[in-house]
């Protein structure tokens, strides 16, 4: 995912703020957003819009098969002006991939956002985001990694929810498509518990969760990324942290990397105002050799455990094939004990 690439970016792009002239981005409020701001409900038949916030897809084919996807999924398309663009590892300029963002927030004919893939670069882009528009405009916005930066940036600026999940060009087998129709077409209040499959085991090893603490509480989620939501430190980008419910997930970072980010979080006393924490998966997240590594146990043991909040590992989020599509700034109730959580509300203006 070239993820210090990002961070580096990210420093670059907040030294370039004051440069920016963009009138739309605010101080975020000391005690965050005071309200919710629910996106409207989607339907069959619908207009989605592709856009490319982050990394460029290399092969055109990617393209057409994402746009496949939406009309499977029952939608009409539309494509950002600049979906195919690049510049670098880029998907086009920061100008012409924020372009794109505001102008399918405007368009009304546009019902939701799909972010093509991740990558990095979507954090260079927060600046120049019209978070008045998009609060006038509220939609559903999708995608996962490093849209993990617009989840909170928008939610942050704008109290939208938004929802961290497949991508365009990501996976879209039966589970996830049974999850989008779930979320979005049934709008069920969803129960998010891990799908268990044996195989040839006597005893299931995959899908497996870890209980950190036990207990059961209720917040909003926020979340995400775990590199990318903590390169967002001491920016207007992040939520307030008061009473919420933290998912993170991670990949390909050596467990000490992962100790290190958590370590900002509980630095900029973020982990100490949280009430549930959930953790999905790490994938190939693998000491990097030297004379010894933490353990990913001992990690958790060491920065969640003494929260003495509700909190358990191994969630289907993150960077595997079957994932869970998770409502940032959604009302839920966490189980550590069962490994599960559940939406209390809908996360969907009524009709």
């Amino acid at each position: 995912m070239d993820k210090r690439q990002f961070i580096k970016s990210c420093a670059l792009t907040a030294a370039l703020l004051p440069l920016a002239g963009c009138s739309s981005v605010m101080a975020a409020p000391a005690g965050g957003n005071s309200k919710r701001l629910l996106p409207l409900a989607l339907n069959k038949g619908d207009t989605v819009a592709l856009v490319s916030p982050s990394k460029a897809t290399d092969e055109a084919l990617d393209l057409q098969i994402a746009q496949e996807v939406m009309q499977a999924l029952g939608f009409k398309v539309k494509t950002g002006k600049h979906l195919a663009a690049r510049r670098g590892h880029l998907a086009g300029t920061d100008l012409e991939r924020a372009s794109d963002i505001n102008a399918m927030f405007a368009d009304k004919e546009v019902k939701a956002i799909i972010c093509l893939r991740g990558g990095s670069g979507a954090a260079r882009l927060l600046p120049l985001l019209d978070y008045k528009l998009i609060r006038n405009n509220p939609k559903v916005l999708l995608g996962y990694s490093d849209i993990t930066a617009l989840h909170n940036a928008i939610h942050a600026q704008t109290g939208l929810v938004s929802f961290h999940g497949p991508n365009g060009t990501g996976s879209w087998n039966s589970f996830n498509a049974d999850q989008f129709q779930r979320v979005f077409f049934d709008r069920e209040l969803m129960q998010y518990q891990n799908v268990l499959d044996a195989k040839d085991e006597l005893v299931a090893r995959q899908n497996r969760t870890v209980t950190i603490t036990g207990g059961k509480v209720q917040g909003e989620l926020i979340g995400g990324n775990l590199t990318v939501f903590t390169a967002l430190a001491g920016s207007p980008y992040l939520p307030d942290f008061s009473g919420k419910i933290l998912f993170l997930e991670d990949v390909e970072e050596a467990p000490y990397r992962i100790d290190r980010m958590l370590s900002t979080l509980k630095l900029m006393g973020a982990l100490d105002k949280i009430a549930g924490f959930i953790f999905g998966e790490c994938t190939a997240c693998r000491p990097s050799g030297g004379y010894g590594w933490l353990t990913m146990d001992q990690i958790f043991d060491d920065h969640i455990k003494p929260l003495n909040i509700p909190a358990y590992r191994g969630a289907m989020i993150g960077h595997i094939k079957q994932q869970f599509i998770v409502p940032v700034g959604g009302r839920v109730e966490l189980d550590a004990d069962a490994g599960t959580f559940r939406l209390l509300e809908s996360v969907f203006q009524s009709a």
